[in-house]
């Protein structure tokens, strides 16, 4: 299909965040390799990575930069500015670096990255949006936007400031859809009422609604045994006008394959399968998780190399099915070899960068509390 940029693409977006790993911890290049050949082979194009996902420049450039013409895919790639410590010059450093690592050669989508309450003066103060229209008017980047984890009022301001964005990056599943924190809602209405294209992020809340809880399940597979848990969550995000593509940040080559399977010939959800997941949507609200989307970013400069994400679905687990012997023994494996939850030490790093800004330090307390 055509999109509005006048661009040959689809709406499934390939998210190279979660990519596979062999147990060295190396990248499983060949894995990925066949992934997003088979990505291309249905008809996609629209690759995402991001200057803060380790290794996950360097590994679009081996894996699909060297071994497909360039014209046949389009990449997004993005500029964090708000990392603690971080100066101006560093800041806008990223754009070349990015460049570097993954030998595009230009940016068909570039995007101030995960804008917040919080954070946003940091991009006015290092002057990034203006760095970033420079360097669209020198032919190295097609489109730019920005991605988006703050409020509803927030988001009407950047809109009403900056009439240069092309398209935003929202947060948007059927979880937090009316999430009082997220408001996944709110933002998607008001970024289609200034007439700006959506990218979705987390369509499956960082894997969560791929492997739901037992009371969604049943749900969905009552109406659908079928259909994959995580192709519900997809679907049900696509089915939503004025979408660039939705991120499926796929991390096997089954997943590809189902991915692309339902996205290639979409069909959106029907008022029975509407239905299904507005019970679905009752049913998450009665049980109260850690809302954690394993982005990782908090990992990354964790001084005591605590898998942050890790311990929190181990505690989720906990949470959702009062299944202590598995939430003990994902604890213990999320743990091996790194950091234990008490081992904090309450640096903030982790709730400095956290997209979501949950308070990472107390669920570590609570984590510790109940699994160590």
């Amino acid at each position: 299909m055509i999109n509005r940029f006048g661009e040959e693409s689809g709406k499934l977006g390939f998210g190279l965040m979660r990519l596979p790993r062999l147990e060295s911890g190396e990248f499983d290049k060949e894995q990925i390799k066949q992934m997003i050949d088979t990505f291309l082979d249905a008809g996609f194009t629209y690759f995402d990575t991001a200057f803060v996902y380790p290794g996950s420049e360097e590994v679009m450039k081996e894996c699909l930069i060297d071994r497909h013409p360039r014209e046949q895919y389009t990449v997004a790639t993005k500029l964090h500015a708000a990392m603690r410590g971080l100066s101006e010059e560093e800041a806008k450093k990223e754009f070349e670096t990015s460049l570097e690592r993954t030998g595009a050669g230009y940016f068909d989508y570039y995007l101030l990255h995960s804008l917040t309450d919080e954070n946003y003066t940091k991009y006015e103060e290092y002057g990034i949006w203006e760095f970033v229209k420079q360097k669209k008017a020198e032919g190295k980047i097609r489109h730019m936007g920005f991605s988006f984890h703050g409020s509803p009022e927030l988001l009407e301001k950047l809109l009403t400031e900056h009439p240069e964005v092309e398209f935003v990056q929202l947060q948007i599943n059927y979880a937090d859809w009316d999430d009082a924190d997220v408001q996944s809602g709110r933002n998607y209405e008001i970024v289609r009422r200034f007439g700006k294209p959506v990218v979705v992020m987390e369509p499956v809340k960082g894997g969560t609604l791929a492997d739901p809880i037992p009371a969604v399940k049943k749900i969905l597979s009552e109406a659908n045994p079928e259909a994959s848990y995580a192709s519900w969550a997809i679907r049900f995000v696509a089915s939503h006008e004025g979408l660039l593509a939705v991120l499926s940040g796929m991390s096997t080559l089954d997943q590809v394959k189902d991915n692309t399977t339902f996205m290639k010939n979409f069909v959106p959800l029907d008022e029975n399968e509407k239905e299904a997941i507005r019970k679905a949507q009752k049913a998450l609200k009665e049980v109260e998780l850690i809302p954690c989307t394993a982005c990782r970013y908090c990992t990354g400069g964790c001084p005591m190399e605590i898998s942050i994400p890790d311990i929190f679905a181990a505690r989720n687990k906990q949470l959702a099915l009062n299944d202590n012997r598995r939430a003990a023994r994902m604890y213990k494996e999320a743990t091996e070899g790194k950091g234990l939850a008490s081992e904090c030490i309450q640096c903030g790093q982790c709730e400095s960068v956290c997209p979501q800004g949950l308070p990472i330090i107390e669920l570590l307390k609570e984590a510790a509390e109940n699994l160590e």
